[in-house]
């Protein structure tokens, strides 16, 4: 029975309709008809929403997509109007919202991998395949891809887990001419972030990206490129053939499987709260990805 262990109740804001609570998003609609989304701190991990806020978790995604939102216009248009807060909005949501088109969303999760790990490697070790694209024998765990292959997946309610699926069955569900679109938007987007993130000593090693329809054009949209949706390693320490040092909620999934925490995941009970360090040592790496990707000093 994964989930929220306390789903937290929305912000009552005049001229706002609370539409959804994500893992990590709340969604709004204002009177102009518009989506104010709005990222808050919490932390997800094995399909749980942790009890325990990350700080400044939210506006590090929020300001890590804009700056890739603007180095990636020529490729894909986004879904971005404004980032003003809307009237009567808490403070706290400044630097964590933003004002949105809103699209008609594609049921698919848009996977990019350059890398193999993850539930690609789980596949790969069975099968030789990730989504049913065949691999060649001798990759391991990190192993970088002959070129970057589109896997994508079923998006899932909070709680439970996205599903990979191939390719024909994507074009069976969206018809034949969307899912071609899907999969080169999501190569181009990938490819161009690789090579950015790599001129900052940043792995790429995979990503997700969500996309929306709005008067015929395909348009991104949600989060992209953050440690949430992505795979970032440091390229100095990359090492095919073992797990590789990460820019993103490792040491959560490392603390929560340890016997420190208690917590017997099997079990179908909530995760307990994580501990001040482990706080603290998740913050530091989101900052540090946003950091030496934007080249700016996070305030």
């Amino acid at each position: 029975m994964s989930g929220f262990v306390e789903k937290p109740k929305p912000v009552e804001v005049p001229g706002l309709t609370h539409l959804h609570t994500g893992k990590v998003r709340d969604l709004y609609r204002d009177e102009a008809g518009r989506l104010v989304m709005v990222a808050s701190d919490r932390m997800s991990a094995y399909d749980w929403v942790l009890p325990t806020e990350i700080p400044d978790k939210g506006r590090v995604l929020t300001q890590l997509s804009l700056w890739w939102f603007d180095r990636l216009t020529d490729l894909a248009p986004n879904h971005v109007l404004s980032t003003d807060l809307p009237p009567g909005a808490p403070a706290d949501w400044a630097g964590r919202t933003l004002i949105c088109r809103s699209l008609d969303m594609v049921p698919v999760e848009c996977v990019a991998r350059g890398y193999l790990t993850g539930s690609g490697l789980a596949e790969y070790r069975q099968t030789r395949t990730v989504c049913g694209l065949a691999l060649p024998e001798g990759l391991t765990d990190g192993s970088e891809l002959p070129s970057p292959i589109f896997t994508p997946a079923t998006k899932a309610e909070v709680g439970e887990h996205d599903e990979n699926v191939s390719y024909e069955e994507v074009a069976r569900r969206i018809g034949a001419e969307t899912a071609a679109l899907l999969r080169q938007s999501t190569l181009a987007v990938y490819s161009r972030a690789r090579d950015i993130a790599r001129d900052r000593g940043i792995i790429l090693a995979d990503t997700k990206f969500e996309f929306g329809h709005a008067d015929g054009e395909l348009v991104l949209a949600d989060e992209v490129l953050t440690p949430d949706s992505s795979r970032f390693w440091p390229a100095d320490e990359w090492q095919p053939g073992r797990a590789q040092p990460s820019f993103d909620k490792q040491f959560v999934r490392d603390w929560l499987t340890s016997p420190a925490s208690g917590w017997d995941r099997t079990a179908e009970q909530p995760p307990p709260p994580l501990p001040e360090e482990i706080v603290d040592r998740t913050r530091a790496k989101y900052i540090e990805a946003y950091e030496r990707l934007t080249a700016q000093k996070w305030a």
